[in-house]
């Protein structure tokens, strides 16, 4: 009994040490924003020794919807990808469509709100008329990157935020 308590003991540590050096972030879902015409709904800042709101990430003053999306990231080996579709405008004369937009960036965001905040930006990729663009990556993660967020941002607007992925689940590659 002793000797199974001990394989078992090590076989649980050796998963945990690999689940721990192949981390996997993936999102099923990808939503818009949903912001007041005209309001700002930063995420993300960070209080410098002033006590002043630093390093946000504001979001596009139009609110967004989408059909659908999801994204993925290795936080050992920074390779990912995302893909959304209907990503449109919902109100004013543009619904339904991206309106002037063209091209997003996809963006990690590690550790959000803390001192040691990073964000890391993917390069960007086009917006179909209809809303829907996708790309695989490769980014350089910090090796703390907790909480991470990631976020659908707009290159045309000072890399202002307009899709968010939601429900995150975390594991190692072999979980996916």
């Amino acid at each position: 009994m002793r000797n199974l308590f001990l394989t078992l003991s090590l076989a649980l540590t050796a998963v945990a040490a690999f689940a721990q050096s192949n981390p996997v972030v993936r999102w099923h879902q990808i939503v818009g924003v949903i912001t007041a015409p005209g309001v700002d709904n930063p995420v993300a800042g960070v209080t410098d020794s002033n006590n002043n709101t630093v390093n946000q990430i504001h979001s596009g003053t139009l609110p967004w919807t989408t059909r659908r999306g999801s994204a993925r990231v290795n936080l050992a080996s920074g390779e990912g990808s995302f893909e959304v579709e209907g990503l449109v405008l919902n109100g004013g004369s543009a619904t339904g469509t991206p309106g002037p937009i063209n091209s997003v960036v996809g963006t990690l965001v590690c550790n959000p709100g803390a001192p040691n905040q990073d964000i890391i930006d993917t390069t960007s990729v086009p917006l179909s008329s209809a809303g829907n663009a996708e790309l695989s990556f490769r980014l350089n993660v910090p090796s703390a990157c907790s909480t991470p967020l990631f976020l659908i941002r707009i290159p045309q607007a000072g890399l202002r935020w307009i899709a968010a992925a939601a429900v995150p689940f975390t594991g190692n590659a072999a979980t996916f």
